[in-house]
């Protein structure tokens, strides 16, 4: 690679990267963190004598909705598969579901016991820096002192202030819907469960939710034409829409698509993983009526490079006559 390609930058704090984003050198800028740290930076950008692009990935809750015939096939498996992803690596992926959604029926103890028994089995573990533990701490307790909130699980709270505990708690859709502060992220190994009554409470929980990394509907195919609106909802809210899945998992492939509306990111059209995301730093030039010998390699009618090419809105490695 090029001398320069790369170079790291260790600073104490934020002062750093607001240094780098108004250096007059930088032309688009990248950020993973939090909603107050990204917009930040974006705001900072905008305000230059020459505004530049800031792609931030920010705060997401990634909502999981469950179906009625899924609980009832399945509750103790999907308990399983969301203590998992929901304590992956402490809580701390950007894709963590954040917020559990399911339906108040003589199925939802068996799921609820079953997930209070795996989440249980978690030990405790240290976080990435005593920053994001004691924000963990501070924004959790903040949400279980709302009204309404019950508390099913908590992993042993003697650890130290530097490592989280999970913790998974219920709550009413009526609460959720009534109280916006039960929809904020808090960042490490927390679930809030939420339990509707009815199709209409759980589409209201979608509808009432901020833009999303990904959303995910646990159901049985038989049952998914009978909730249109939401799952319409959901693909309207997030950059990733999951079937019968749990999204922790991020796959570096074409199909990626990482971001989603503000807050999940600062420009949806985007994706942070995978090959598509070189497109955020990339700028179009357009040569017209140039002779071939001036032009790039990459727009010679010869292709001296052999790549894909669209010429008259066809994908082609042919030479140009």
């Amino acid at each position: 690679m090029p001398g320069g390609l790369f170079a790291a930058i260790a600073t104490d704090g934020a002062v750093g990267g607001q240094h780098l984003v108004k250096h007059p050198l930088v032309k688009a800028v990248g950020f993973t963190g939090s909603l107050y740290g990204g917009r930040t930076l974006f705001d900072l950008a905008s305000q230059r004598p020459e505004p530049i692009p800031v792609f931030a990935e920010m705060g997401s809750v990634n909502p999981v909705f469950l179906l009625p015939q899924r609980l009832a096939n399945a509750a103790e498996e999907v308990a399983g598969q969301y203590a998992g992803s929901l304590t992956l690596g402490v809580g701390q992926f950007c894709t963590n579901p954040g917020i559990f959604v399911a339906p108040n029926n003589a199925d939802l103890p068996r799921f609820l016991n079953a997930l209070k028994t795996q989440v249980y089995q978690v030990a405790p573990a240290q976080m990435l820096h005593q920053g994001i533990a004691a924000s963990y701490h501070k924004n959790k307790a903040e949400l279980l002192s709302q009204a309404g909130v019950d508390v099913l699980v908590t992993v042993d709270e003697t650890t130290p202030e530097t490592h989280g505990n999970a913790t998974v708690a219920t709550v009413s859709a009526q609460t959720f819907l009534a109280n916006a502060k039960l929809g904020e992220e808090v960042f490490g190994p927390f679930g809030l469960v939420i339990t509707y009554d009815n199709q209409d409470e759980a589409l209201a929980v979608a509808n009432q939710l901020d833009g999303q990394l990904t959303a995910t509907v646990l159901a049985e195919p038989a049952e998914l034409n009978q909730h249109e609106a939401l799952i319409s909802a959901l693909a309207d809210k997030s950059g990733r829409l999951l079937f019968n899945g749990f999204p922790t998992g991020v796959e570096v492939c074409g199909a990626m698509q990482h971001g989603g509306p503000y807050p999940a990111s600062t420009d949806n059209r985007f994706t942070s993983v995978g090959p598509d995301a070189i497109k955020r730093f990339g700028r179009p030039v357009s040569y017209q009526n140039w002779p071939d010998e001036m032009l790039p390699d990459e727009l010679k009618n010869a292709n001296p490079l052999g790549i894909w090419r669209t010429v008259n809105g066809e994908l082609t490695k042919e030479v140009v006559g």
